[in-house]
Parts: C-alpha cells; sequence; structure tokens
C-alpha cells in the first residue's frame, strides 16, 4: 500500500460517520418540531424515520455488489452528493412526503458511508480488524453525541430544525475535502471475487448472523431513535441521555481491543445482550434519576454490537468480501425501517389508552414510552438464547473459518 495515506483515509472516514451519527441525533431530537409544524402524527414520524434506515440498507446492498468494481472512492463519491441533496431537501422540505423523500436521500448516504467505509478499513489493517473497526465505529456514538448535544443547544436557544440540519453540512464538506485527490487501497486483503462473495452469503453462518444483526440493531438504533419521545416525561433529559449513552459507547468501543481478546467476539456479544435486556427492562419502570442509571447499562449493552457483528463476518467468513460487511449492516438498517413505524404505532396507541384511562397527558406519554420500551427489551432477550448458541460453538468457530 505505498503511496497511500492511510490515517487521513482513515480520519476521513470517521468524520463521514460522524455526519451519519448526526443525522440520527439531530433528527430524534427534532422529531416534536416536525410534529408540530407538520402535524404529524408519532406514525407518521415513524414513517419518515423509516426512510432513513430503509435508504440505508438499499445502499449498502448496491455497495457491496458493485464495491469490487466500482471501490471506495466512487462510494464515498455516491456517500458525499446523497449528503448534500439530502440535507438542503430536508431544510427546504414542505411536509410529509417532502420529509420521506429527503430522508430517504440522507439513509441512502449513511449506508453507502458504511459500504465504503468498512471493506476500506479493513483492507487497510488486515491485522487487528475488528479492533481498527470498532475504532472507526467509535464515531457513530461520538458523532450521535456532538448532534444531541447540538440539538438540545439550539433547541434550548429556540433555533428551528432547519439550522440544526444545516450545521451537517459543514463536516460533510470536511470529509468530502479529505477524500478529495487521495489514492485508495485496490482490495489487497479482502476477497474481491464477486461470484465467491455471493456463494459465501448461503452460508448457515451468514444467514444466522444476519438473524441476529437485525435484532441488535433494533436494540439499539430503535431505542435510540425514540429517545425524545420515550422518555419526554420520564424526569430526566431526552437529549442528555442520549449524549450519555453514546458518549461510553465511544470510550467503549474505542478501548475495544483487550476486550475482545479476553472475551473473544461471540463471548462479547453474548455479554452485550444480557446487559441490553436488563438496562431496557429498567428503563421501562424507571423515573427521575434511576433513568441515568438504567441508561448508563445500555450504553454498556449495545456498545459492541455494530462493529463486532460486522467485525465477526470480516474474521470468521471471509469469503463474503465487503458484500458480506455490507449485508450484515443492510439487514440491521433493513429491519429497524420496517419497526420504526411499528414502535411510533406502539406509542400513539398505548398513549390513546392511557388518556381513555383518564390519565393527564404528560402521564399518558411517560405510560406509553414505558411500555414501548418493554416491546423493546424482547428483542434483546431473544438475543441472549441466540449469541448463546453462538458462543457454545466459539471453538468449532475458531477451528472452521472459512
Amino acid at each position: 500500500m505505498n503511496n497511500i495515506n492511510k490515517n487521513r483515509l482513515f480520519i476521513a472516514s470517521c468524520i463521514a460517520l460522524i455526519v451519519t451519527a448526526m443525522t440520527f441525533a439531530i433528527r430524534a431530537g427534532i422529531l416534536s418540531q416536525l410534529g408540530n409544524d407538520f402535524q404529524l402524527s408519532d406514525t407518521e414520524l415513524g414513517w419518515i424515520n423509516s426512510m432513513a434506515f430503509l435508504g440505508f440498507p438499499i445502499a449498502t446492498i448496491f455497495g457491496g455488489l458493485v464495491y469490487n468494481s466500482l471501490g471506495a472512492r466512487k462510494l464515498m463519491i455516491i456517500a458525499f452528493v446523497s449528503h448534500i441533496l439530502g440535507l438542503v431537501l430536508t431544510v427546504f422540505a414542505g411536509g410529509f412526503w417532502s420529509l420521506l423523500i429527503s430522508t430517504f436521500f440522507i439513509g441512502f448516504a449513511n449506508g453507502s458511508v458504511e459500504a465504503a467505509c468498512n471493506p476500506l478499513i479493513a483492507d487497510m489493517y488486515t491485522d487487528n480488524r475488528t479492533t481498527m473497526l470498532n475504532k472507526f465505529h467509535v464515531w457513530f456514538p461520538g458523532g450521535i453525541v456532538i448532534g444531541a448535544l447540538a440539538s438540545k443547544f439550539m433547541t434550548d436557544f429556540e433555533m428551528g430544525w432547519q439550522i440544526q440540519i444545516a450545521i451537517m453540512l459543514i463536516p460533510t464538506l470536511l470529509y468530502g475535502i479529505l477524500f478529495f485527490g487521495q489514492k485508495f487501497p485496490k482490495n489487497e486483503n479482502i476477497v474481491s471475487d464477486t461470484k465467491v462473495n455471493i456463494k459465501s452469503l448461503l452460508s448457515p453462518l451468514f444467514i444466522f448472523m444476519v438473524v441476529c444483526m437485525t435484532l441488535t440493531a433494533t436494540t439499539e438504533l430503535g431505542t435510540q431513535q425514540w429517545v425524545e419521545k420515550i422518555l419526554g416525561n420520564s424526569g430526566a433529559s431526552p437529549m442528555l441521555i442520549l449524549a450519555m449513552v453514546t458518549g461510553l459507547m465511544a470510550v467503549g468501543r474505542y478501548f475495544a481491543g483487550p476486550i475482545i481478546h479476553k472475551l473473544n467476539p461471540p463471548g462479547v456479544l453474548l455479554m452485550s445482550a444480557i446487559i441490553s435486556t436488563i438496562a431496557i427492562f429498567m428503563m421501562s419502570s424507571a423515573t427521575g434519576g434511576m433513568v441515568y442509571v438504567a441508561a448508563i447499562l445500555f450504553a454498556i449493552g449495545v456498545c459492541y454490537f455494530w462493529p463486532t457483528m460486522i467485525g465477526f463476518v470480516s474474521e470468521y467468513i471471509p469469503k463474503t468480501g465487503a458484500l458480506g460487511m455490507s449485508l450484515i449492516g443492510g439487514a440491521g438498517m433493513f429491519a429497524t425501517s420496517i419497526w420504526q413505524p411499528v414502535i411510533g404505532s406502539w406509542l400513539d396507541n398505548a398513549k390513546a389508552v392511557a388518556l381513555e384511562s383518564g390519565a393527564a397527558l404528560e402521564q399518558a406519554e411517560l405510560l406509553a414510552g414505558q411500555e414501548t420500551l418493554g416491546n423493546i427489551a424482547l428483542f434483546p432477550l431473544a438475543l441472549i438464547l441466540l449469541f448463546g448458541i453462538l458462543f457454545t460453538q466459539r471453538k468449532k468457530l475458531e477451528v472452521d473459518r472459512v
């Protein structure tokens, strides 16, 4: 990899991921403003959210299939253009349908970042892939911290949601400048035969991990995307909770190496499922200061899910190549897109029942959030069983890496 500035490419990739994360955080922070300005129900807001999660897997499927021919550079150009287009269209959105379209473009941009950067980093750092992928994915929670604090600050100072969306153009331009004119590696350390990649997707282990990814992603992102609606009346600040959770996740991912080495990926995933289940059940009944305690546990629980799943596929099913890494992320986002309007309907229905029973509006919203969290807790509960099975097979997995 002579003449390739790995450090600059890695930094640019991290900034692109920060933009991806900020879109999630700021959208979570402005949901109430969007609902009020355009008279949207929680179910309609759920459909808007779902477009970000739907655009993502479409981009990762496309990016995974063409990565071997287009390479990371061209995929990042697609990501950059889509980010600019999606953010600008959102600023000038006039209602439900325009928000759907603009949010889809943002989701497509986010998916293109993942489709390009995960195999790019795996190719550049072949000797410590899972560790470097965790360090790269530090900047998803890191970006959410930035976005959550920016959204809270701007909302507290009565700045409109349009300005909050527009500030994301700054880091978007920055990562575009850093990538511009750089030389990229040419798939030297990942399997780049598309036919072999596609055939390897039929591995029972890969299919098993896809199923697990749909649950890990919904556990993490399904909760985070609705934090303002779910915890808005719990006695804790939702955006401070989001910033605290994602800040802890960033620290955990940065120091992931020793933990992954000690427990190995299946052990890390099982531990994460157990802690996530306990944390979400705690949040479903906590109020006031106990919400922060439950949120700390939640951060520890979901911290390693996403990067360890991608690292697992890269290390244990390497013949899937860039396509496997893209599709595992795409599966997670696709599942999350499906569950977004469902989560919104859970909130609407539970609130309606509470209001009919005579609860005040704030109490009804609190009860709706708690009931919704109870439903979400079933996802990591299922993962305890699935990752428990994976953990019992860990020695065989080490011997039978395909």
